[in-house]
């Protein structure tokens, strides 16, 4: 059973996807919150496998309540997705840094929602290629002056390699055709990565890779 935790200061939006997810067999909402410091008490309660949080929220915002689950060890297995109204809400970027584990938009067709949900507690970075891509593009093209540099030397040429298709956007399908490799190989490389570079999930070794100048933004 997946268990799911709505945080928004929106009641309607919060019912409306209680609504969506009270549906299926294999997903519990265990509890809702209006705000980002209310959301984080309800984490630490109920140990949600997904957390569902609006970005822009009174008291504390989503973006600083990511933060401090991402900086909890005992919440660890805790994954965030941030929810916006917009595709590319300027503090996207922000959440991901933060330790979010992906986004939504709140006007996310229902199936597409639902496979969401379990995707992120799979623990897989929920980034789908072409909002990777437009993400990287419009944010990252002015990196933070911290520099992740130096831990870079710790990967393998291979690992590296998988790493630069992943800050693409490219699956672990999509980075084995590339690599002609198999896909269990190169989910090996990037898992093996993400310990190496201590990031959290996939969403954070895309930020990693392109603070570190191993990827540079493409100029379009």
């Amino acid at each position: 059973m997946i268990r799911v935790l709505l945080v928004d200061d929106q009641p309607l939006i919060r019912s409306g996807f209680r609504a969506l997810l009270d549906l299926e067999d294999d997903i519990e909402v265990v509890a809702e919150a209006s705000d980002g410091q209310q959301g984080l008490a309800r984490v630490k309660e109920q140990l949600p496998d997904v957390v569902l949080i609006d970005i822009q929220m009174p008291v504390m915002d989503g973006i600083e309540a990511t933060r401090r689950i991402a900086a909890d060890p005992a919440l660890s297995g805790v994954h965030v997705v941030v929810l916006t109204n917009y595709g590319m809400d300027e503090y996207v970027f922000d959440a991901l840094r933060a330790g979010a584990a992906g986004f939504l938009v709140k006007d996310i067709v229902p199936e597409d929602f639902l496979h969401a949900v379990r995707v992120a507690a799979r623990g897989d970075a929920l980034l789908a290629p072409a909002i990777t891509r437009k993400l990287i593009d419009r944010y990252v093209a002015q990196p933070p002056p911290t520099r992740v540099g130096s831990r870079l030397e710790e990967l393998t040429s291979r690992e590296r390699e998988a790493v630069a298709l992943a800050a693409q956007g490219l699956s672990n399908d999509e980075i084995a055709d590339r690599l002609v490799i198999s896909p269990l190989t190169a989910k090996t490389h990037i898992n093996r990565a993400m310990a190496k570079l201590h990031a959290r999930d996939r969403a954070q070794l895309v930020v990693l890779a392109y603070e570190s100048g191993l990827v540079a933004p493409r100029n379009s």
